[in-house]
């Protein structure tokens, strides 16, 4: 990633570099926010499109270069709006070092989202390519009479980070990260930043009952992985754990997917990347809270070792499960990780998973599925809100649940045929979610990303083509709501 500096102040900077107004009203009657340095007649004739996200270069009748971004026929335009169209300024500039933005008296909340969008929209997608073009965008200047404060502009910084750090990890080859690779990055990681790490190999794995990731890495060359990042200040008094899928490879097993279907399956491990990238920012920014992190890190392979349909295995928490598609593997690596998380019994569970093609059939591509118990689906949806990331909450109905019974174990991870895959998959996770003392189950949210984790289609707003780093921000807004009831 290239980390923008941003700087404020009343007056622009001589030579900073090309000057970003805003141009809203009508193809008739266009105006610009910021300097007057066109007329109307020339903005007329320059016949600019004034659609929000929409970029163009022009040349000034100063003889300057001018970014004009489009702001509709309205500049009032919502704060997810203003974070849309900060991240497409920043993708049509990313080859300059320095710009300027002039939205004349625009107000500081519209300013900062229009800075976060440019932050996490300045982002060139890590190739193998010999001369892949760095970005190089790392100055940018507000003339502005408001600016925002050094904890604003930091948070910035760390959520871009994040965001970033998880786009990286969810699109680097499955030759280049795997379950003991992605432990040993997490180790020299939690390191640095004060993050305590611990790594279950796969006979510590089989010796303390975590059954379930055992089977799914059997059939792999290489072994899986448990990691458990722990940040806990010592002023925490409630604490979040995070479970992220980790398949850092997904053939299906022996339940093969196509090619069409296993081409992309890198990205299978976003879930965990996601987990990771997020304790390391609760880090970061020097939450009052307990954040812990469980990385479910497994290849899904096929050999002579590979788990086959129908075995039966035993996860951390002790129920035995009948292993009826092994192409359902996500599920069972997240039924550990949700076990050994609900062993601490923490405030509030998160687990984040691509974890079912059928939430990407009935929601799309732009929204993650939500799950879970009825706080924890509330504190998820406000948060979700906050950062300006699309959830849907799914139901539970009780008819799914009698799919994931079996007649040999406690419960099947699938049903061959079954309807409604994304909500099997939700009740069998909640099988594996502990309870508190008073009885009843720990709060907990599902989030399903299979949809948005990849955008297969052209770059929008702050999102890339590839992958997006959808719902990082959303956690990490979960631990500050998290955070300020402790205050």
């Amino acid at each position: 990633m290239s980390k923008i500096i941003f700087s404020f102040s009343s007056k622009a900077i001589e030579g900073f570099g090309p000057t970003v107004l805003g141009l809203f009203g009508t193809a008739s009657e266009p105006k610009l926010l910021g300097q007057e340095i066109f007329s109307q007649h020339q903005l007329q004739s320059l016949k600019l499109s004034l659609k929000p996200e929409s970029v163009q270069r022009t040349l000034g009748p100063d003889g300057s270069v001018y970014l004009l971004a489009g702001l509709g026929e309205n500049f009032e335009l919502a704060t997810d709006t203003w974070r849309e169209i900060g991240g497409a300024v920043a993708r049509h500039a990313q080859e300059l070092e320095s710009l300027q933005i002039d939205f004349g008296s625009t107000h500081s909340q519209a300013l900062l989202a229009f800075a976060e969008g440019m932050a996490l929209g300045n982002f060139a997608v890590k190739t193998q390519k010999h001369g892949a073009k760095p970005v190089v965008l790392h100055k940018v200047h507000f003339i502005s009479n408001s600016s925002p404060s050094q904890a604003q502009l930091k948070r910035i910084d760390v959520l871009a980070e994040a965001v970033h750090l998880t786009r990286d990890l969810a699109v680097t080859p499955a030759n280049l990260l795997y379950p003991e690779l992605f432990a040993n990055i997490a180790k020299e990681a939690g390191a640095k930043a004060g993050v305590d790490v611990q790594v279950w190999d796969e006979h510590e794995l089989a010796a303390q009952g975590f059954g379930a990731i055992v089977a799914v890495g059997q059939g792999s060359a290489r072994k899986p992985r448990l990691v458990k990042l722990s940040y806990q200040p010592a002023d925490a008094q409630l604490h979040v754990a995070v479970v992220g899928k980790g398949i850092t490879f997904d053939t299906g097993g022996y339940a093969i997917k196509p090619l069409a279907g296993m081409y992309g399956m890198k990205y299978d491990m976003t879930g965990a990347a996601t987990a990771y990238s997020t304790v390391l920012a609760a880090a970061q920014l020097g939450l009052p809270i307990r954040v812990t992190a469980w990385l479910c890190l497994a290849e899904n392979m096929v050999s002579s070792t590979a788990t086959r349909p129908g075995d039966v295995i035993r996860a951390r928490n002790g129920k035995t499960i009948e292993v009826v598609n092994p192409d359902a593997e996500g599920r069972l690596v997240l039924a550990d990780g949700l076990s050994a998380a609900s062993e601490e019994q923490p405030d509030l569970i998160i687990d984040v998973a691509t974890l079912t093609g059928a939430a990407r059939v009935a929601l799309g591509t732009r929204y993650s599925a939500l799950m879970g118990t009825p706080q924890g689906v509330a504190i998820a949806e406000v948060a979700a809100e906050h950062a300006g990331e699309l959830v849907w909450n799914m139901p539970f109905p009780k008819e799914i649940r009698k799919s994931i019974d079996s007649d040999v174990a406690d419960l099947a991870n699938a049903k061959i045929g079954a309807h409604g895959g994304t909500l099997l998959a939700g009740h069998f996770l909640r099988e594996f979610i502990g309870q508190k003392p008073d009885g009843t189950q720990l709060d907990w949210a599902h989030l399903d990303i299979a949809g948005p984790a990849d955008n297969e289609g052209g770059a929008y707003g702050f999102t890339p083509k590839g992958p997006t780093g959808v719902i990082v921000r959303t956690v990490i807004a979960i631990f500050e709501s998290m955070a300020v009831k402790t205050s």
